[in-house]
């Protein structure tokens, strides 16, 4: 399928100097996925609300200076290679371009809508996200906000003092939250009460009751609630407990199934692929094939390596978070580290991840013997 079939040539674009209130106005009231922006006509990146988010730059700051490249789409693309630029690019949108000028834009919704068909033949369980980041009620907005930015992740599952969940706090909720708040503060011009937002507890903020999935989902039944909703994604919890968090499942987890292969090279995803520096594609995949041909039994379908660039550094070298995750015929099996420079935090990473795979199989080694004991004793 083809992305022409896909995108749509409506957009919404500002000039590059145009103030970042501006764009911070323009995802209030229309909430797109992102801001295509350009200058005398001429594409230069794109504006995301996560970058608002992570940003402390003033209102009157032109959006120049939170403009990001995207990957740049032809019309005549393939939607998985689409899907899969979008994840490895760490957007949303992107844009659509034909013979070399500015069509139009795609994102992750328009693509979702295109194969929904197609998204019954998995379940919530093959894609979604295990061991994720969460926060407690007690919490502030403030460190709800540092987490999301440590993470660069866009929710926060919300537990109770049992671990239960309460409710989930996204993006979006924390800026729509703080805007309504700075403005009630400016009509009644109480000083010093925007000060105190970042205090409040994430209990205000949250939405509750959070909206979930089981692992046993169709993705088809999930991303459906997502796209009537607009959810950019749900908590996943057991069958028979909704108050359990299990994981998470996203729009993007969606968007990476669609490019998993049957290919004899092993299926490598990269977020963030810009941070690898000194590392290639390929020395990331060679890393984890290692690891793979190790243990034969262990096949891995899929890969996923996800980037993150943290503010401290080294030397000028930032220091940067990996987290390598294996979809297997096993399940999933994961590791994650940290390191000044990509390539340190991979080797760091991927070390976590041999022995989680080591442990996984003692586990499956210790069941094995239990199994063939219970037949010994059953034939006594």
């Amino acid at each position: 399928m083809d992305i022409a079939d896909i995108a749509t040539s409506e957009y919404i674009e500002l000039e590059a100097e145009s103030k970042v209130g501006k764009a911070r106005s323009v995802f209030e009231e229309d909430n797109p996925k992102g801001i295509i922006v350009t200058r005398a006509g001429e594409y230069v990146g794109v504006i995301t609300q996560k970058q608002l988010l992570r940003s402390h730059i003033e209102d009157h700051t032109k959006i120049d200076t939170l403009t990001k490249p995207a990957p740049r789409v032809e019309r005549t693309d393939d939607v998985r290679d689409v899907a899969r630029a979008l994840v490895e690019g760490g957007t949303k949108v992107a844009p659509v371009f034909e013979s070399g000028s500015l069509w139009g834009v795609v994102n992750q919704d328009l693509i979702l809508e295109a194969v929904l068909e197609h998204l019954d033949t998995l379940t919530v369980a093959d894609i979604y996200t295990e061991n994720v980041v969460s926060i407690s009620e007690e919490a502030t907005l403030g460190q709800a906000i540092n987490r999301l930015r440590e993470h660069g992740v866009s929710r926060l599952p919300v537990v109770d003092d049992d671990g239960l969940l309460a409710g989930v706090v996204t993006t979006h909720d924390v800026v729509e939250f703080a805007t309504r708040s700075v403005e009630k503060t400016t009509r009644g011009d109480r000083s010093g009460e925007g000060d105190r937002l970042l205090d409040l507890p994430v209990s205000d903020v949250m939405s509750s009751p959070a909206k979930t999935t089981a692992t046993d989902e169709s993705v088809r039944d999930a991303v459906e609630r997502m796209l009537d909703s607009d959810f950019s994604g749900l908590v996943v919890t057991p069958s028979d407990d909704d108050r359990v968090v299990e994981g998470v499942v996203t729009k993007t987890d969606v968007l990476r199934a669609l490019t998993y292969t049957e290919e004899d090279v092993m299926d490598v995803q990269i977020t963030n692929v810009e941070l690898l520096d000194t590392l290639s594609r390929d020395s990331v995949r060679t890393g984890i094939e290692s690891i793979a041909d190790k243990y034969g039994k262990m096949q891995v379908r899929h890969a996923h390596v996800r980037f993150h660039e943290h503010k401290e550094k080294l030397r000028g070298t930032p220091l940067i978070q990996a987290k390598i995750r294996l979809r297997t015929n096993r399940g999933q099996v994961a590791g994650s580290g940290e390191g000044y420079g990509a390539e340190q935090a991979f080797n760091v990473a991927r070390d976590k991840l041999e022995r989680n795979v080591l442990e996984l199989k003692g586990v499956e080694s210790d069941r094995e013997y239990e199994g063939q004991l219970l037949r010994k004793l059953g034939e006594l």
